[in-house]
Order: structure tokens, then sequence, then C-alpha cells
């Protein structure tokens, strides 16, 4: 995608995670519905995009619906061929009003990895894509020492 579109997405989704994603009427009370639906379909197109941006070699991305009352959350996990790589979550924390949490991992069962980082919704509003994008670079060339955004 481009850092255009990637960019919308990321408005899009601050927009989508701004609202009460854990409501519970709808066409089903424990699965996706309404605005969690779109919040999936949307994230995992977004992480998706954005693991291709970070020229990972190895990359999944995983949805979790979760159950009612919650967001749930959309995951990507990736490496690189030097042997480091990134965790990326979205999700909705309405305590801290964060929506992306990325920290470093060392392969692709690593679920605890590195220092937790946090991007908040008014920093996703923005919907600044090439900055996102170079900061999470960093952790590739400074072999998961740097904090990145």
């Amino acid at each position: 995608m481009s850092y255009s579109s990637q960019s919308a997405n990321m408005r899009t989704l601050a927009k989508i995670m701004s609202i009460d994603l854990g409501y519970i009427w709808g066409e089903r009370e424990s699965g996706p519905n309404g605005a969690k639906r779109s919040f999936h379909t949307k994230g995992r197109a977004f992480l998706s995009a954005l693991g291709q941006d970070l020229d990972f070699t190895e990359m999944k991305v995983i949805k979790n619906y979760a159950g009612i009352a919650v967001s749930g959350e959309v995951i990507l996990m990736g490496m690189w061929k030097e042997g480091n790589g990134l965790y990326i979550q979205l999700s909705q924390d309405n305590i801290f009003k964060t929506c992306i949490l990325y920290r470093s991992i060392q392969n692709m069962k690593d679920y605890s990895g590195g220092r937790n980082n946090y991007i908040n919704t008014s920093e996703m509003a923005i919907g600044d894509y090439g900055s996102l994008l170079s900061g999470l670079l960093k952790f590739k060339e400074a072999g998961n020492e740097h904090i990145a955004a």
C-alpha cells in the first residue's frame, strides 16, 4: 500500500478505536459486530501492509476477537534476516488511550520480548505513517536497543 493509504488507514483506525468496541449489542453478543468487525478488518490490512513495508523476511498477522466488553487485538509478528524482529499489537485501551503496543522480539514464538512501547490514539489520528515506519525500522538497525517513534 502507499504511504497515503496507510496514513488514511491510521486515521480510520484511530477514529474506530475512539469508540467503545466492547459493546454487546449487535449481530452477535460474543463475537465481532459493527465497529469491532471494522477494527479487525482494517487492522489486519494495516498491519499486513506495515509488515511488508518493514521488509520482514518472516511475518504473521493474528486476529483475536476475544469476547464481549473488550476490543480484542490484531497482532503482527515479524522477523528480519538479521535475527531480530517486532511484535506489534493493535488493541483498545480505554484507560491509557493507547492503541499500538510494540516491542522487540528474538523469534516468532517470543510473546514477551523487550520493553513495551506505546502509541496513543491521538498520535494515530495524525496519520504520520512515514514517522511510524522510520521509527520502527530503527529496531532493525539498532539490534533491538533503540526505542522507536
